[in-house]
C-alpha cells in the first residue's frame, strides 16, 4: 500500500520546509546541501509540481509545498509520537510553552505549582522571547499561548479567556484618586495596539478628563513592571482582568470604579494539529482548561 512513497525525500521535505532552508535541513538530517537538493528534486519529479521557490539565498514553499507540508507534518508527528509510546520512557517527560513574558510571570508561574503536583514526572520550560514562534516552521515549542483578536487557521486551538481592562491601584492610591487627580501608569507594547488608545477610552467612558496635557504618566515595556509600580503606589494601572488576578486576590490592588471597563483580546493555547494527542501536551491543556474555568472564564476548543 505504501510501497510506493518516496519516503526518504518526503522527510527530507518536511525538514527543508519547516526550515525554510536546504542548508539547515542538511544539519537536521546529518547530510549534505546537495543530497537535499537532490532529495527535493526527486520529490518534485515524482509529483510533477514545485515545491520550493528558490529565491536569492533563501527557498520559499509554493502553494502545493504549502498543502504537502501541513499534512505531512501531523502525518510525521503522529508516527513519532506513536513510536515514542513503545520506547522505554525517561524518568521526566519535556513539555515547552511558548508564551509572553508578562502572561507567563503574572499568571502562569503562580499557578503552575499545582500542575507540578498533578503531574510530578513532567519537566515545563517556558520559552519567552519577544518574537512570535511560528508553530509550523519550530518544532521545539509543544504549546504556545497567544493574546489576539485574530483566529488561528492551520492549529489546533483551546480559547481560554477574553480579557477586559479596567483601572488598579494599591488601596491608597484608589482612595485618593476620589479627591485628586492620579499619576497614571501606562503601558508601550512594541508588538501591538491593542493597548495603545486603552486610557483615552476607559476615560471617555468614566466622563474622567485625567488623561490630558496636565496628566503625570509613568509608562513601561512591560505589564509586570507597571503592575508593580501599581503595588508600589505610584498611580493608577490600566491593566487586564487576567494578569492583574492575583494581585487583587491577594489585596494588593483594588479596582477603581470597577464598573467602568474596556474591551481587549483573547488568550488561546495552540499546538499544530495532532500534537494535542502527545501525553504532556494533553495533560497541559487540560489542566489550562481547568485554570480557566475555575477563574470563572469557560474555555471553548476549537480546531
Amino acid at each position: 500500500m505504501f510501497a510506493h512513497l518516496p519516503l526518504t525525500s518526503l522527510r527530507t521535505f518536511e525538514s527543508a520546509a519547516r526550515l525554510s532552508s536546504f542548508k539547515e535541513a542538511a544539519d537536521d538530517l546529518s547530510v549534505t546541501p546537495t543530497a537535499v537538493s537532490h532529495q527535493i528534486r526527486s520529490l518534485e519529479h515524482w509529483l510533477g509540481v514545485p515545491l520550493f521557490e528558490r529565491l536569492p539565498r533563501q527557498v520559499r514553499l509554493t502553494a502545493a509545498g504549502e498543502r504537502l507540508f501541513h499534512s505531512l507534518h501531523s502525518a510525521l508527528l503522529d508516527v513519532a509520537q506513536s513510536v515514542d509510546t513503545l520506547r522505554p520512557k525517561p524518568d521526566n517527560a519535556q513539555l515547552t510553552v511558548s508564551t509572553t513574558a508578562a502572561f507567563a510571570a503574572l499568571w502562569l508561574v503562580p499557578r503552575l505549582g499545582h500542575f507540578y503536583a498533578q503531574h510530578p514526572g513532567i519537566n515545563l520550560r517556558l520559552d519567552t522571547q519577544c518574537e512570535v514562534v511560528d508553530l509550523q516552521q519550530d518544532a521545539s515549542i509543544d504549546v504556545a499561548i497567544r493574546y489576539s483578536l485574530d483566529g488561528y487557521l492551520n492549529l489546533h486551538g483551546l480559547c481560554l479567556f477574553d480579557e477586559r481592562f479596567a483601572v488598579y491601584g494599591a488601596p491608597q492610591q484608589v482612595a485618593l484618586a476620589r479627591h485628586e487627580r492620579p499619576t497614571l501608569i501606562s503601558v508601550h507594547w512594541r508588538n501591538s495596539t491593542l493597548y495603545a488608545d486603552g486610557w483615552q477610552a476607559w476615560c471617555a467612558q468614566a466622563g474622567e478628563n485625567w488623561f490630558d496635557e496636565q496628566s503625570l504618566v509613568r509608562s513601561y515595556d512591560e505589564e509586570q513592571y507597571a503592575l508593580q509600580a501599581a503595588i508600589a503606589g505610584q498611580g493608577l494601572v490600566l491593566a487586564s482582568n487576567i494578569l492583574v488576578s492575583q494581585s487583587v486576590a491577594s489585596g494588593l490592588l483594588q479596582a477603581y470604579r470597577p464598573e467602568i471597563q474596556v474591551g481587549g483580546a483573547g488568550y488561546s493555547a495552540l499546538c499544530v494539529p495532532g500534537r494535542e494527542r502527545h501525553p504532556p501536551v494533553r495533560a497541559f491543556l487540560h489542566w489550562l482548561q481547568h485554570q480557566a474555568l475555575h477563574a470563572g472564564h469557560p474555555p471553548l476548543a476549537r480546531s
